[in-house]
């Protein structure tokens, strides 16, 4: 991971239940400032030696590079894939107000 002070976690649901799920915990527990729920569409992926096609629900967490390892065992036990993607994405640039919020509400680690 590179040397960022900010990311954001990429996350794919299975249904938009579980993203808003994850997302209201991950927050309420200030592991992220912040979550997007987007609707993706479908994914298509390798799973047991088949390509599979199956609908999905994007999570964007935002938070700090020191809770990733937080973050990752936060959607590691509540996520209900057994392989779930969970892809920290670095933020090289923002609006110091945003980032700054960012740093204010997100877990003191």
């Amino acid at each position: 991971m590179t040397d960022t002070e900010f990311i954001m976690v990429y996350i794919p649901c299975p249904s938009e239940e579980v993203a808003e799920d994850l997302a209201f915990k991950a927050v309420k527990e200030r592991l992220a400032a912040c979550a997007n729920i987007l609707k993706a569409g479908n994914s298509y992926y390798w799973w047991k030696g088949e390509v599979q096609k199956d609908p999905e629900t994007i999570l964007i967490l935002k938070t700090r590079s020191a809770l990733y390892d937080k973050v990752r065992e936060f959607i590691e036990k509540n996520h209900p894939y057994t392989v779930p993607a969970i892809l920290a994405i670095p933020i090289v640039k923002g609006n110091d107000s945003y980032l700054n919020w960012l740093r204010e509400e997100t877990l003191q680690s």
